[in-house]
């Protein structure tokens, strides 16, 4: 067997009281490509932050190609090989794209002018490889998917013997997935090896040669891809079996209550137009439809986070008047954005901080100062609910795993008692136990009579997790399902405004 070109051994990482890692093993081969899993809070992000210097580790040791390496920035990373591409997105807004993915060799060049129109050429070829994205565009300008793409890009342009992609298709389309698989497979034939932190089994068992799970900061096992399955995968995640990871529906008999949300012909003249819907007390209604089909924006708009040029919405029977987020909020509607980093928490705030953000006047007593004692009292009580792994509730969220922090997102919506919330994806980039956690919450706080509305890039999230689906095409509501109607056959009929059954499992996997 040839030398290893990453290996790691007994590394271990402490953040305060929390054991992020104990005596971790890892080996990566050259030309492979090796998964790597585990739920949230597993350590997998840890370990990458380590590899590419971001972090140091406490104990432990890190070989290149057999020779012992100190990597003490992302600059000695890069220096030896090795581009991480982050989860979350860690882009310059205000650059363009180009600027963006040659910000490593801006940072280092010596010369006192740049070449923008060879930057720009060199550039534009490599984000040709996956999609066709000007890159005199600003990245702030684009969509998250898009900005995905060009963090790939970005490290695509690096001389790299070891890429590292955490969770690189959480944010894409079918097509611009099935580039990257491409670009994947044609980086190994060059031998290049690749880490792939993913939770979707059907990706790494098209793309793997090797999978390691960790659980709970520790290594658990490594497998051929070829002697293994995706349950038993799920079971050395877990430690235990996912009876059901979706919760029981509203049965036959079970009739949802009164009315919680309507509304009616409410358009923003560009992204929406003449949306009608309504949710009942006791019901999870989701929301489907192609990617650029205005899901989002139709939400957003209802919120107060987009202007509306029309509409009308009544919460509790009651007509409401909503020109600002504020007013959403004061009438018992929160929202819960796709963009975990950019809307949803203050990565630089402490858990508590950020769980009261919403409302910080029921905290506040009479001299106009804030209660801490108030503050940390409600962000445990709503941290421990709903299992957030965390030294404490005044760690900064940047110390917690995506999951966790997705766990405080919904915390901080919590906090201010809503009568419907809306989930714009509650689960991208969470591990399949704490998807069936999140799951088990929504449904709990849809019996308790809070009022659930679930935007969903994942067919099987909405056909397993909600009781009727509407499906939105062009910003406007092209159908309705129920019960038995609910399928990814009649989800995409009405999503693509087809006539006929004559859809494959591809074109399923592109309703987003």
């Amino acid at each position: 067997m040839s030398t290893p070109i990453l290996e790691i051994s007994g590394v271990s990482k402490s953040f305060g009281a929390i054991k992020a890692l104990t005596g971790i093993d890892f080996s990566l081969a050259p030309g492979e490509v090796h998964a790597l899993c585990g739920e949230n809070g597993a350590g997998k992000s840890t370990l990458m932050n380590i590899i590419a210097g971001v972090l140091q580790p406490d104990e432990g040791d890190i070989r290149i190609s057999g020779e012992r390496a100190v990597i003490a920035n992302p600059a000695a990373a890069q220096r030896l090989g090795i581009a991480l591409v982050h989860q979350e997105i860690a882009l310059c807004p205000d650059a363009t794209v180009a600027e963006n993915i040659f910000m490593p060799a801006i940072n280092t060049r010596r010369a006192p002018l740049m070449n923008f129109r060879t930057l720009q050429a060199e550039a534009q070829k490599v984000m040709d490889l996956l999609a066709p994205i000007p890159v005199r565009t600003k990245v702030g300008d684009l969509s998250i998917s898009n900005q995905q793409l060009v963090e790939i890009a970005k490290a695509l342009t690096l001389d790299c013997r070891v890429l590292i992609l955490d969770e690189p298709t959480a944010a894409l389309t079918e097509p611009e997935a099935q580039r990257l698989f491409a670009i994947v497979r044609e980086l190994r034939s060059r031998g290049i090896s690749i880490i792939y932190i993913s939770h979707r089994m059907a990706e790494i068992f098209s793309l793997c040669d090797r999978v390691t799970v960790f659980r709970d900061g520790r290594y658990v096992a490594t497998d051929e891809i070829a002697a293994t399955s995706p349950d038993e995968i799920v079971r050395k995640m877990v430690g235990r079996e996912i009876a059901q990871l979706y919760p029981d529906k509203l049965a036959a008999d079970e009739a949802p209550g009164q009315p919680l949300l309507k509304v009616s012909n409410l358009s923003d003249g560009s992204r929406c137009f003449d949306v009608g819907l309504e949710l009942r007390a006791g019901e999870i209604l989701g929301i489907g439809g192609l990617i650029g089909s205005g899901r989002s924006e139709m939400a957003q708009t209802l919120c107060g986070l987009r202007p509306s040029a029309s509409g009308d919405v009544e919460i509790d029977g009651k007509p409401v008047r909503i020109s600002a987020y504020a007013d959403a909020v004061k009438a018992g509607l929160v929202y819960l954005s796709e963009d975990r980093k950019g809307s949803g928490v203050f990565l630089d705030m402490s858990i508590a901080a950020n769980v009261s953000a919403l409302d910080l006047g029921k905290l506040t007593g009479k001299l106009g100062l804030l209660d801490r004692r108030a503050e940390t009292a409600q962000a445990t009580e709503l941290a421990k609910r709903l299992g957030v792994r965390m030294a404490g509730v005044g760690a900064a969220v940047s110390t917690l795993s995506g999951g966790n922090q997705q766990k405080v997102a919904i915390a901080k919506q919590l906090s201010v008692g809503p009568r419907v919330m809306i989930m714009d994806e509650p689960t991208r980039g969470i591990d399949v136990g704490a998807k069936a956690e999140i799951h088990r919450l929504l449904r709990d706080l849809a019996r308790r009579g809070v009022g659930i509305v679930v935007i969903s890039s994942e067919m099987p999230e909405l056909i397993g997790l909600c009781d009727r689906v509407l499906v939105v095409r062009e910003g406007r509501v092209a159908g309705e399902l129920v019960a038995d109607e609910l399928s990814e056959e009649a989800i995409i009929m009405l999503a693509s405004g087809v006539s006929n059954s004559q859809n494959t499992k591809q074109q399923a996997q592109n309703v987003a």
